[in-house]
């Protein structure tokens, strides 16, 4: 049968999507079956060939959706209009921690996956990166040219504080040492000190 008892297709492509992100992570793309994926959910392997032409596709979708949510989650944020390059910066810091801690599936199947894609979905993603790393160079670059920040370089910056960023993903727990509130703000003075901000 196509579908569990008592699911409709909706329902299942979420479980698709859910468990394909899960496997990704845990085991990396290409140890994975779609065999595997449908055992995962309780569905026969043909019945994933409903909601996904193939593996390839399946990984660009689940890629491209992180990096639209992203992006989209950027352009709503609850504090849009942020005036200084110091304020602007300390948006950045705190959106992308809280947009990207709660999804460390998505985030790791995002940046280690991308090898992985074919050349025409590596460009798409690769685009919509570049899309997200613009804004946070764009900020620095204003920094840099209203005297508060002093970068060497925005662009390597850029690349640096998004990758400390990310790396939260790898070691903090809930129930460990610090709480979130804590340990942003440990990284936003991480960021800020990097950005040599003038006091």
């Amino acid at each position: 049968m196509a579908r569990k008892s008592g699911s409709n297709g909706e329902k299942t492509a979420q479980q698709l999507r859910v468990a394909a992100t899960k496997l990704f992570a845990t085991n990396g793309y290409a140890a994975v079956s779609m065999r595997q994926i449908a055992r995962e959910i309780g569905v026969q392997a043909g019945a994933l060939y409903l909601y996904t032409p193939d593996k390839q596709s399946l990984l660009f979708d689940l890629m491209n959706q992180h990096m639209e949510e992203l992006l989209q989650a950027w352009e709503n944020r609850a504090t849009p209009h942020a005036e200084t390059p110091i304020d602007r910066l300390e948006c950045f810091v705190r959106f992308h921690i809280r947009f990207h801690l709660p999804r460390a599936d998505e985030v790791f199947v995002s940046y280690m996956e991308l090898r992985n894609l074919s050349p025409e979905n590596f460009e798409v993603i690769q685009s919509q990166r570049r899309a997200y790393e613009d804004v946070l160079n764009d900020i620095l670059s204003a920094g840099q040219d209203s005297g508060d920040f002093k970068l060497a370089d925005t662009k390597v910056a850029t690349f640096a504080i998004i990758a400390m960023l990310t790396g939260l993903n790898t070691w903090y727990r809930d129930d460990g040492r610090l709480t979130l509130e804590a340990v942003e703000e440990i990284y936003l003075d991480l960021v800020l000190s990097a950005a040599r901000v003038k006091v």
